[in-house]
C-alpha cells in the first residue's frame, strides 16, 4: 500500500484492507433464515475476477474527507502496487523452531552415513551458527541406532571384563585377554573394507559378537599359563608352554567359527545383504584375532603379569598356613 498517496486522497489502510478482504477472501457479512435454518451470506468476487493481480484494477474504494460522504470512487490500483516474490506455501515448525524438511535418497555407491556427514559439513560451512539440524525417518533411526550401538559395545566390554576379573581374581589378567578385542575389530573392519560393505546395524551387531569370540582365545591361553604356574613351572617357561600347548585348541575353535560364518558370508537371495555383512565381520575378525592372539597375548602376559598371582595363590597360602 502506498500509504502517503492513500492518506492524501483520504483512503485509510483499514478501508483498503476491508475491501481486499471482501472481494478476494470469504467474508461473512450477514445471515438469513430459511425454514428454521440459519445460513451465512458470504461476500466474494467471482473466480474469474480474482485470478490475477490485474484484477485489482477492477476494485474501487471510496475516500472519506473529514467524515463526509464522497461520491467518487478511487481505483484500488492507484493506491497499491504488486511485487512478485518467492516464498513457502506453509511455514513449518519442528521442536518449536522454524524449519524446512529436506528429503533425498543417497546416490548409488554412497551410504546413508556418508550422505548425513556431507549434509552436516555443508551446514557447518554454509549456514550461520544459529542454524540447527535434526533428523526424521530413516536418518533419525540411523543416528539413534549408532548411539545405542556404541553404548551397547561399551556395556559389553565392561561385562566381559568384570566376569573375567571375577574368574581370574585379578584385574591384570582380564586386561591382557581384552587385548584381543581390538585385533578382532581391526579384522572385521578390514573385511568390510575389502568387501566394499559399510558399517551398518548388522555389522555393528557382528562387532559386538566379536568381543566374546575374540576373548575366548585369550582365556584359553591365560588360563593354561596360570595352571602351569600353579604347578610350579617358571614364569617364562609357563608362557612358552601355554602358548605352544594351546596352539591347537585355539586353531580348532577358530576354524570351526570361521567355517560356521562362511554360509552367512556367501549367502544369496532375499535378506542376504544383512547375513553376508554379519558373516564378513565374523570371518575376518576371528581369523585375524586368532593369528595375532597366539603372539600378542603371551607378550602382554610377560610384560604386565610378572608380579601377579594366579587364582590358586590364595588357596595355597591358606593350605600352607593350615599345615604349619
Amino acid at each position: 500500500i502506498d500509504q502517503d498517496r492513500a492518506a492524501a486522497i483520504g483512503v485509510s489502510v483499514e478501508t483498503i484492507g476491508q475491501t481486499l478482504q471482501a472481494m478476494m477472501s470469504e467474508k461473512v457479512v450477514t445471515t438469513y433464515v430459511v425454514d428454521g435454518e440459519e445460513y451465512d451470506v458470504i461476500l466474494q468476487a467471482k473466480d474469474d475476477q480474482r485470478a490475477t493481480p490485474d484484477d485489482l484494477t477492477n476494485i474501487y474504494v471510496r475516500p472519506t474527507r473529514s467524515g463526509q460522504f464522497v461520491p467518487e470512487l478511487v481505483p484500488l490500483s492507484n493506491l497499491i502496487y504488486t511485487e512478485d516474490t518467492a516464498g513457502s506455501s506453509s511455514l513449518n515448525r519442528y521442536n518449536r523452531l522454524r524449519s524446512i524438511t529436506i528429503s533425498a535418497t543417497p546416490a548409488p555407491g554412497y551410504a546413508l552415513g556418508d550422505a548425513l556427514e556431507f549434509l552436516e559439513e555443508v551446514v557447518r560451512n554454509e549456514l550461520p551458527s544459529t542454524a540447527r539440524i535434526d533428523y526424521k525417518g530413516e536418518s533419525l533411526e540411523f543416528k539413534e541406532s549408532a548411539g545405542a550401538t556404541y553404548f551397547t559395545f561399551g556395556i559389553a566390554l565392561l561385562v566381559v571384563f568384570l566376569v573375567l576379573a571375577a574368574q581370574f581374581e585379578s584385574f591384570v589378567h582380564p586386561l591382557i585377554i581384552m587385548v584381543t578385542v581390538p585385533l578382532a575389530l581391526a579384522g572385521g573392519l578390514l573385511g568390510l573394507a575389502l568387501a566394499g560393505k559399510t558399517l551398518n546395524i548388522y555389522s555393528q551387531i557382528g562387532v559386538i559378537m566379536l568381543i566374546g569370540i575374540a576373548a575366548k582365545n585369550g582365556v584359553l591361553i591365560v588360563d593354561f599359563i596360570n595352571q602351569l604356574r600353579d604347578q610350579g613351572v617358571a614364569f617364562k617357561q609357563a608362557i612358552i608352554d601355554g602358548a605352544r600347548i594351546r596352539f591347537r585348541p585355539v586353531i580348532m575353535t577358530t576354524v570351526s567359527t570361521v567355517m560356521g560364518s562362511m554360509p552367512l558370508m556367501l549367502a544369496t537371495g532375499p535378506g542376504s545383504e544383512s547375513r553376508s555383512t554379519l558373516g564378513i565381520v565374523m570371518f575376518w575378525g576371528v581369523s585375524l584375532a586368532a593369528v595375532f592372539t597366539l603372539f600378542v597375548v603371551p607378550v602382554f602376559y610377560n610384560l604386565f603379569a610378572r608380579g601377579t598371582g594366579t587364582p590358586d595363590t590364595v588357596s595355597k597360602k591358606l593350605e600352607a598356613l593350615q599345615g604349619e
